[in-house]
């Protein structure tokens, strides 16, 4: 099971690809929806600073959206160029990041006039800065939303997959998103929503997920409905449950949602931080798996120099398991407080007695 989740790059990867190579050859990045290609561009200008970035929605644009007729005299006889959209930068003297993003669902008329640019960097006589990135996004064709290019489309890219992310990868992104602690746990402990549908003939065995053989499915996880959810459970508190379970439902689906509520009342019963800070030795340890889980996620969410010290104290009662995860996600380049753990003391004797928690970098 789950044959496919290794298929691809990462979208860090891919990021790094196109980074190095996109101002010279055109990579059309495939993926499964709702797992952030298009996020792909802000993680490129993150990159390139002196670079613009530049998005051009593919579903939204017909031929007209690109370029349209510039009428001028040339020695006295009228005669038609074509002025193009400004969201091209062909205009700037200066390197762009452009992307194409939906390409496979673009008007054929749209995909045949952004070859041009997309192949040689110009168009209608003009050129992008020969530092310019151009690169594109589409849905996985086996999904059956309707992206498709035509073969001498696709001879003039480098096509390359994203795959989803591992739930470890994005539980790292969720953490430094600041996301809901109930989501952040639901997904560490539920692995098959990152599966992919392609491991599933049966879209039954994973109700969880999008699957183009159940299209009745029409909510269903995603690390986009996903962050969503998050946003319906920060609000919590101004909702009844009738109506928290609802939103739920209408954002990752009923069966998801049903699990991740069971995550939610369990955070019901765990220990106030304040009871950790003042008596780490004796704040309540709870009894599951799951509950433990949303103890180390809370924690790591809340971190600062007045928990550190009780939380190093108190992670001891906890099982190993549970301590390796609240240390390798702690140990994340990406994690703001991890100088603070990293220099406390404690961490430090935690390290040399249980250093083969440590997970292996990647």
């Amino acid at each position: 099971m789950n044959a496919a989740l290794n298929v691809g790059s990462s979208i860090n990867q891919l990021a790094r690809a196109i980074h190095k190579v996109g101002h010279k050859r055109t990579v059309l990045v495939e993926g499964d929806m709702g797992w952030g290609k298009t996020s792909l561009l802000k993680m490129l200008a993150a990159l390139l600073p002196t670079h613009v970035p530049l998005h051009m929605d593919c579903t939204t644009l017909d031929i007209g959206d690109l370029f349209v007729p510039n009428f001028k005299s040339i020695e006295g006889t009228g005669v038609v160029s074509f002025a193009p959209n400004e969201h091209l930068g062909l205009h700037l003297d200066k390197p762009v990041i452009l992307m194409f993003d939906e390409i496979g669902k673009a008007n054929p008329a749209v995909k045949n006039a952004a070859m041009r640019i997309i192949l040689e960097r110009e168009m209608n006589g003009l050129k992008l800065h020969p530092d310019s990135i151009v690169f594109a996004t589409t849905n996985l064709g086996a999904e059956g939303v309707g992206d498709l290019l035509q073969a001498h489309q696709r001879n003039r890219i480098t096509v390359m997959r994203m795959r989803k992310p591992t739930g470890p990868e994005w539980v790292e992104w969720a953490i430094q998103a600041g996301l809901d602690l109930s989501v952040i746990a639901w997904a560490n402990d539920t692995p098959q929503v990152f599966h992919n549908f392609s491991d599933y003939k049966d879209p039954k065995e994973n109700a969880m997920i999008y699957h183009p053989l159940a299209p009745e499915r029409t909510a269903f996880a995603t690390g986009r409905s996903m962050e969503a959810s998050s946003d319906w459970m920060k609000e919590r508190e101004f909702m009844d449950d009738q109506t928290l379970r609802a939103a739920l439902t209408g954002t990752i689906g009923a069966e998801a949602s049903s699990s991740l509520y069971t995550y939610y009342k369990l955070g019901e019963d765990l220990p106030k931080l304040e009871d950790i800070r003042l008596n780490p030795l004796t704040a309540k340890v709870p009894d599951s798996a799951a509950a433990v889980s949303m103890v180390v996620f809370k924690a790591l969410l809340s971190m600062d120099n007045k928990l550190i010290l009780p939380w190093m104290k108190y992670m001891r009662r906890l099982n190993t398991t549970a301590q390796g995860m609240f240390v390798n996600n702690a140990r994340k380049d990406t994690y703001k407080h991890r100088d603070l753990v990293a220099n406390t003391e404690d961490y430090g004797v935690w390290a040399k007695e249980f250093g083969h928690l440590f997970s292996q970098d990647k």
